[in-house]
């Protein structure tokens, strides 16, 4: 939408980089210690992304063949949304491209999970130099490796899941850093967002995911020292945060179309594009995720704890 209606809001897209970087750290942090296996996390991580994202993908398709003059740039042939439903989309333009646009970050989840499950066969602190070691070994691959699905799954955006699971580590072994540390870190890499532009030449990973890695190491060890206020009204948010981000793309095309109905001048369409994408996401989080997590939770037997 930004560059639509010209607000220079290019940093933005660094969101996705803060996410894995946030993905590896919370797959770290919730699995040191306990006994999952394999089987079990990838199960867990199955039933927590693919429903809501096979529902967005098959109501962007139904929208994108009814209404193909608002969504110019989407392949909806039945080849991609049956790719975009595993997660192997078509490559355009050497990237992914999914019927749901923003879906390519799943791709990239569903591949770091794979990884991260082979690893809960090792104990811990193997388990993390495996990890370190496998996704710094795909990364170089990618240098080696000829167009194609294995050249794009292996692009060193992997790096910033590695990243997180080392400030877990970190964050797991005890490790304090001082609040104005913390701080420090925090606003270093805000600095480094905002002064990304002119870098354009340079590696995502290292444009984005450094910035990243350190607003996620802040505001971890921050938290730590000082804690943060419990506002329901974020941690609501949060919660709705996945269902956010699947529908954002789909909802904001249908309010625009509700705006060009009604009317409304380019110049101010922005803003209610925006809060009108949010409302119905949330409304969407409410309708449909939360009850489908709610019925999987309820349905699924409870293991049996041993003294």
């Amino acid at each position: 939408m930004s560059e639509t209606y010209g607000l220079n809001f290019k940093i933005g897209a660094a969101g996705v980089d803060i996410f894995f970087v946030i993905s590896g750290f919370i797959m770290w942090v919730t699995t040191v210690g306990k006994p999952i296996g394999p089987r079990e996390f990838m199960w867990r991580r199955i039933i927590r992304i693919v429903p809501l994202y096979w529902i967005a993908t098959l109501a962007t398709f139904a929208v994108a063949v009814l209404k193909p003059q608002f969504f110019f740039d989407t392949n909806s042939s039945v080849g991609n949304l049956l790719g975009s439903l595993f997660f192997v989309p078509i490559i355009k333009d050497e990237a992914l491209q999914p019927v749901v646009e923003q879906g390519w970050t799943l791709s990239y989840e569903m591949f770091f999970y794979l990884i991260f499950s082979v690893s809960l066969l090792l104990p811990e602190f193997r388990r993390l130099w495996f990890l370190i070691v496998i996704l710094g070994a795909v990364v170089i691959a990618h240098f080696l490796l000829p167009y194609g699905y294995a050249s794009i799954f292996t692009q060193p955006i992997i790096l910033e899941f590695a990243a997180g699971i080392v400030i877990g580590h970190l964050w797991k072994q005890g490790y304090r850093l001082p609040f104005r540390v913390a701080m420090g870190l925090m606003i270093i890499g805000v600095v480094l967002l905002i002064a990304s532009d002119p870098l354009i030449h340079l590696e995502r990973a290292v444009r984005w995911g450094i910035p990243a890695m350190l607003l996620l190491s802040g505001a971890v060890f921050a938290e730590r020292e000082r804690g943060v206020p419990q506002l329901a009204f974020l941690h609501f948010l949060g919660d709705a945060s996945y269902s956010i981000y699947v529908w954002h793309v789909l909802t904001g095309i249908l309010v625009t179309a509700l705006l060009l109905r009604l009317g409304v001048p380019h110049d101010m369409q922005p803003m209610p594009i925006a809060l009108g994408s949010l409302a119905f996401a949330i409304v969407f989080y409410l309708g449909i995720e939360r009850p489908i997590q709610r019925k999987i939770r309820s349905s699924r037997p409870r293991p049996a704890y041993r003294n």
